[in-house]
């Protein structure tokens, strides 16, 4: 199996779980007398059984992610750059929104409101690092298409 395949059959580990989650909340009272829709006991298994399929899923793909390297770095290591790169990112964009916004001045009286850095120069420090991570992600994407699970 691919790593990418693994990847897609987490997310729907996932989704299944959260699946039972809502069953077995519907399922936890009902008024006396009555039965619950489905059986709590039953999702309760499932439920654990489907935690146990995500535990091999992870710890498989965790697996891989440390054991593959390219460039002499590991998939894990390219994921911890691309994730904290992006944070920088958006971070950086979001301080370029606000240092870039034109302050409406009413009257001469109120005071004037000036960027603290040149937004075109970081703008283009944003795109190079934006560039950076699509290219990152790219050869990840890559990797999980070409290699096989450990």
């Amino acid at each position: 199996m691919k790593l990418a395949e693994a990847l897609i059959l987490r997310v729907d580990e996932q989704k299944r779980i959260a699946r039972l989650r809502e069953r077995l909340l519907l399922n936890a009272k009902v008024q006396a007398g009555d039965s619950p829709a489905e059986d709590p006991e039953s999702l309760m298994r499932d439920l654990e059984q489907a935690t146990d399929s995500l535990i091999g899923l992870i710890q498989k793909i965790n697996k891989t992610n440390m054991a593959t390297v390219v460039n002499g770095k590991t998939i894990a290591d390219l994921l911890a750059e691309r994730d904290a790169r992006t944070t920088q990112v958006n971070i950086i964009r979001d301080f370029l929104k606000e240092a870039s916004e034109k302050v409406d001045r009413y009257s001469t009286k109120e005071i004037a409101s000036v960027s603290t850095v040149n937004v075109a120069e970081k703008q283009k420090y944003l795109d190079k690092l934006s560039k950076a991570i699509r290219e990152m992600d790219t050869k990840i994407q890559e990797l999980n298409w070409t290699t096989e699970i450990v």
